[in-house]
């Protein structure tokens, strides 16, 4: 019998184990973070219903929905779209389950949630078809304040400051401003407004004379006028917290909208200020615009300042009313997602992620068969104490065991052969160094803990 070639579709990502360890401790970092900040963990089906994911809020992404079918519905193949269908993204999911459960939910509801998505999208290199998001969303009843807009900016740089993968920036803007704007110049028709935001959304990737040919081309048709003067709008930063301030105010009076959406950017900059991230760390930048149609007031992005050809690599806003296609009850919301798969390999890609160490601490040698039950003791003993420890099942030359560990990443292996047992003492072998010790049996424990904590602080 012919075998089946051993291969994973393209657009996943599977690790080898040091490389899964260090991915895992980036979900630790950002899970400990959300949990700081006092999220809630909510974790949703990564299933659901199609006419729930089907929503028209997803915007483009909709368009790369995988449906799911059982095997017995294959020859109702023809009977329309299929019952199910694999989430791709968890603000959707999340908008039916405060629905669902909005009756046992206390307001406002601060949940995170870290699963994997689904996407169809086009193979190509750094595009996932299966990833991990990372989000944290607060929901209101009735209405939400601004005041939830400043702590997510600070709920991000507390994240992204322990990740510790180089300096970085969070952008901000609001969609009342850019709207408000538009109508100012005569775009007042609101499907009009969102295709000018998608459009400007793609200024820091494809350059100012693409969105100005693209505004005065024969799909808007605006006027050269216009056009160059959306473009001097969204090529707005700021450099300091007073310098967003007067740039906000040197904008001009406008439309109602535009002075919502200047008053709560004002609003946001001067909390976030005061949840206590740095000035260095936060901007203004009116080209953020998201290209999801359900954002409605603040935007964010956040880039690397050292690789900006990665892109955002964390991105979210306010939504006035998600859920309004699953209840009559008016649940705004605000929130944030980080896409770690996608950011986890751009960073190894660039350099910036160290290979992880092994989770286990401590390899335990065999010396002689006979011994093993003193082995498996000395193991149960570490382990106790919060030593992670594995133990050589089969023996074999000792230079083979030290081997194995040093290619699974396990800095420190105990030998304990017959004159150790009879002395009443443990070898340690730090094969990081490529030195050993003797230290006595009642004092391995306390020993390990104090060269455990000192490799920790070495990195």
């Amino acid at each position: 019998m012919a075998l089946t070639p051993a291969r994973t579709m393209p657009g996943v990502l599977e690790l080898l184990p040091l490389d899964q360890i260090a991915f895992q401790r980036m979900l630790d970092v950002i899970r400990r973070n959300y949990e700081r900040f006092g999220f809630l963990p909510v974790e949703t089906p990564v299933i659901e219903y199609s006419d729930v994911l089907l929503t028209k809020t997803g915007g483009e992404t909709e368009r790369q929905v995988y449906f799911v079918q059982s095997t017995g519905a294959l020859d109702k193949a023809d009977e329309g779209t299929p019952e199910l269908a694999l989430r791709f993204d968890l603000t959707v999911p999340l908008a039916r389950y405060v629905a669902e459960h909005e009756r046992d939910l206390s307001f406002p509801f601060r949940r995170y949630q870290m699963q994997k998505v689904y996407r169809g999208e086009r193979a190509q290199r750094g595009r996932f078809r299966e990833f991990y998001q990372c989000d944290i969303d607060v929901i209101g009843k009735d209405a939400l304040s601004v005041r939830y807009d400043a702590e997510i900016p600070a709920v991000i740089y507390s994240v992204f400051r322990e990740l510790d993968i180089g300096p970085f920036i969070i952008q901000l803007n609001n969609r009342k401003l850019m709207r408000g704007y538009f109508e100012s110049l005569g775009i007042v028709d609101g499907d009009q407004q969102m295709l000018v935001l998608r459009e400007v959304d793609k200024l820091d990737k494809r350059g100012a004379d693409y969105v100005r040919d693209t505004l005065t081309g024969a799909a808007f048709g605006l006027s050269a006028e216009v056009a160059q003067k959306i473009l001097a709008f969204v090529q707005v930063r700021s450099t300091s917290l007073q310098d967003a301030f007067d740039k906000l105010d040197a904008l001009g009076a406008g439309p109602e909208a535009m002075e919502q959406g200047r008053a709560e950017l004002k609003e946001v900059l001067g909390l976030i200020h005061a949840f206590g991230v740095p000035q260095t760390h936060y901007a203004l930048n009116l080209s953020i615009a998201r290209g999801l149609d359900y954002y409605t007031g603040m935007v964010y992005e956040t880039t690397l300042n050292d690789h900006p050809q990665i892109g955002s690599i964390c991105s979210g806003g306010r939504y006035e009313n998600l859920a309004g296609q699953y209840t009559k009850s008016h649940l705004p919301g605000v929130g944030i997602s980080i896409g770690l798969t996608r950011l986890y390999w751009q960073l190894h890609d660039a350099g910036l992620i160290d290979t992880a160490k092994s989770t286990v601490d401590v390899l335990v040698t065999q010396m002689d068969e006979a011994q093993l039950p003193a082995y498996l003791a000395l193991a149960s003993e570490l382990r106790g104490a919060g030593i992670a420890t594995e133990v050589v099942l089969e023996g074999g030359k000792l230079g083979r065991q030290f081997k194995y560990a040093d290619r699974a990443g396990i800095r420190f292996v105990v030998v304990l052969g017959e004159d150790e047992l009879t002395r009443g003492v443990v070898t340690v072998k730090d094969l990081r160094r490529e030195d050993q010790f003797e230290v006595a049996r009642s004092e391995l424990v306390k020993t390990l803990r104090v060269e455990l904590e000192q490799a920790a602080a070495m990195g």
